[in-house]
């Protein structure tokens, strides 16, 4: 809750408020003076409200979901809280504005809504239960603010069964109070709890919010071993790490019990989700939004799935924004939602973010090492949150058990995703490291190895669907990518080698693949330091039909195949022939043979874009594409080497050569 210090004045406030006078970690809000009311110390001071709307709790509230609509409520007698509406809000406490103490704090509400204002206060009626009791009132002046508060007491009525989940999860509200009186005749004040915090959103803006949070937090052994991390105050990347997870486990228990409930939150944002320093729980926010997908009964799963997937979807942003601090900037945040607006697949937010983040960022790479961690169960977790299709988010309950919320001390048993997603994620950080010695490149195709054996799109049907895009070659098993110890005739850098596979219009028609290769040629006989040279680009296009295809598996030495690729098929068949890894074979014993998609190729055409002054002289052309072809993978420049596909998914392919080797790309 950010309450921000504004004297109460008994004046009407002419000049405009600037609110971070008072706290230096908010941004500048300024509050005109017809945002803020005139206080008195009786709290009947606001002035007439444009709406004149008179106090009253319809028995049919609006849905919550009608953000977008415009209009007033209907005027009601005054006997409106007579009868059945009384019973309905029965189950909190009706106040007077007379019963409080106002302090000298007053806020805008929920993320900059000018339609409410916020309120410390005491409750100074001493036949009260809530006697000397620290409360927050939300002033709500419009009937769309009044909707959102009588919808969050209806839902109260709901939830209230369990109520120590409800109080340890959720922000509680009280009771409202309303006045009638003709100089505030469109009042109507929510009271809940105050828990003595700022919302996480202002958590994540301060400076020092780790070590406050920790000690907010009181963690203890008890906490530590919660997520499985025996290491307190140890690096920062373990310290974030479990403070994320308990802020997220927190987070997903709540939710889950609104879930549980019949009920979507549908307004999870960092402004609604707040941290209590008693219970040291999270809290999530006022219920005024929330939507109740059981209305339409049982017989309606859609309404429920499509309500479930928001939450989630939400959840996500909120712990992308808790782990990569550079998101809480608007800018960069805008280009990732661009980035998943546009129908790109949230799995490849990796390769993404590496590129939009800022090498020299201020905030470091904690986050992303986070996200790393644990093979890259963090990017998991996140693209599952974030999946495009509702029906492929993950659930609550899931999420609490994966990997990635879980210290190293829980044993919690992967799914076969999971599994083929950490042997990607391991391949693709060591390609990374770019150290291309002897047990690096063994490890690699290690790991290749694996990943075709358990390919879950083996059918060249499953191929049409994941393969159109643009890929970037990461490894290949052949050939090193890049410079060698030798001295080149013409220096060469090679830049980043991508394949566009591009969708035929008609079902029959092959895919047209190209191959394009950005490279630099530096002039002169030495390295220049600045490494800038004359722009140049290989361009290789072909077509492919996808057919049904079979890898035989040798039992003895094959000439053909390189040493490390026999090896790494050994140690490959070694390790699934294991009790640990059988579940995942479909066969209870290696078959000889595995399924591919046979990719068979037309004809090639090649060309070669160079700028001036190589453009014009051949000789030195010729030199130029020798090098280049001696830098990269044969299989780039000749297309037709390329003969079948051994794994593929949402991120990464694996494609391998007429020699046997394998190349990794990944999706651009």
């Amino acid at each position: 809750m950010a309450l921000l210090g504004v004297h109460s004045s008994s004046a009407l406030i002419e000049p405009p408020v600037e609110l971070t006078r008072y706290r230096n970690y908010l941004p500048t809000i300024l509050i005109k003076p017809s945002c803020l009311p005139r206080m008195r110390s009786s709290f009947d001071s606001f002035r007439k409200q444009r709406s004149q709307i008179r106090c009253s709790l319809s028995k049919e509230a609006p849905s919550p979901l009608e953000l977008e609509e415009d209009g007033s409520l209907s005027t009601s007698t005054s006997n409106s809280l007579e009868g059945e509406e009384e019973e309905e809000f029965s189950h909190v406490i009706k106040f007077n504005l007379s019963d409080f103490n106002i302090t000298d704090r007053v806020s805008i509400g929920l993320g900059g809504r000018g339609d409410e204002a916020v309120f410390e206060a005491i409750v100074k009626d001493i036949d009260s239960p809530m006697h000397n009791t620290k409360v927050v009132l939300r002033r709500l002046t419009t009937a769309r603010a009044q909707r959102r508060g009588k919808r969050a007491i209806q839902v109260l009525k709901k939830l209230v069964r369990r109520k120590l989940m409800y109080h340890s999860y959720s922000m509680q509200v009280h009771g409202y109070a309303c006045s009638q009186t003709m100089e505030d005749e469109g009042s109507f004040t929510l009271v809940h709890g105050y828990h003595g915090s700022f919302s996480l959103r202002h958590w994540l803006r301060q400076t020092d919010w780790l070590p406050t949070l920790e000690a907010t937090l009181a963690l203890d052994e008890e906490s530590v071993r919660r997520v499985g991390d025996d290491t307190v105050g140890g690096p920062a990347v373990s310290r974030q790490l479990r403070v994320i997870r308990i802020l997220m486990r927190d987070l997903l228990i709540g939710v889950n019990y609104l879930h549980s409930h019949g009920l979507a939150h549908t307004e999870l944002r960092l402004e609604n989700v707040h941290i209590s320093p008693v219970d040291r729980h999270i809290k999530v926010g006022i219920l005024g939004n929330a939507a109740d997908f059981s209305e339409d009964g049982p017989n309606n799963p859609d309404r429920q799935q499509m309500m479930i997937a928001f939450d989630m979807r939400c959840l996500g942003f909120i712990m992308v924004k808790m782990i990569l601090r550079e998101l809480m900037d608007p800018i960069i945040f805008t280009k990732f939602k661009a980035f998943l607006n546009k129908g790109n697949d949230p799995s490849c937010l990796r390769e993404f973010l590496l590129r939009t983040f800022n090498r020299n960022s201020s905030h470091g790479n904690v986050g992303l090492q986070m996200l790393d961690r644990n093979w890259g169960a963090g990017w998991h977790l996140l693209s599952l949150l974030l999946a495009p299709r509702p029906l492929d988010r993950i659930r609550c309950l899931e999420a609490l058990r994966h990997p990635f919320l879980c210290g190293p001390r829980w044993r919690v048993n992967p799914s076969m995703d999971v599994i083929r997603w950490s042997l990607g994620s391991t391949a693709v950080r060591i390609t990374e490291e770019y150290i291309y010695g002897h047990q690096q490149r063994i490890r690699l195709a290690h790991f290749l190895e694996l990943m075709e054996m358990l390919n879950p799109y083996s059918k060249s049907k499953n191929w049409l669907g994941l393969l159109p895009g643009r890929w970037r070659l990461a490894y290949c098993t052949g050939r090193h990518i890049g410079l060698t110890t030798r001295q080149p005739p013409s220096r060469v850098l090679i830049g980043d080698v991508h394949l566009t596979v591009t969708q035929p219009p008609k079902r029959k028609q092959p895919f047209s693949f190209t191959s394009d290769v950005k490279f630099s040629v530096l002039v002169g006989k030495d390295w220049p330091h600045d490494k800038i040279g004359i722009d140049g680009k290989l361009v290789v296009n072909s077509t492919f039909r996808l057919t049904s295809g079979k890898r035989l598996y040798m039992k003895g030495e094959d000439e053909n195949l390189p040493a490390i690729g026999t090896n790494a098929q050994e140690s490959a068949i070694k390790k699934l022939s294991g009790k640990r890894w059988r579940k995942a074979l479909r066969h209870k014993e290696l078959p000889s043979s595995l399924p591919v998609v046979k990719l068979v190729s037309s004809d090639i055409d090649v060309a070669l874009i160079l700028n001036e002054p190589l453009s014009k002289d051949i000789e030195a052309a010729q030199f130029v594409v020798n090098e280049v072809r001696t830098q990269i993978p044969p299989e780039m420049f000749d297309l037709s080497k390329i003969v079948c596909g051994t794994y593929i998914d949402s991120r990464m392919m694996v494609l391998r050569s007429v020699n046997g080797s394998a190349l990794l790309f990944t999706r651009a």
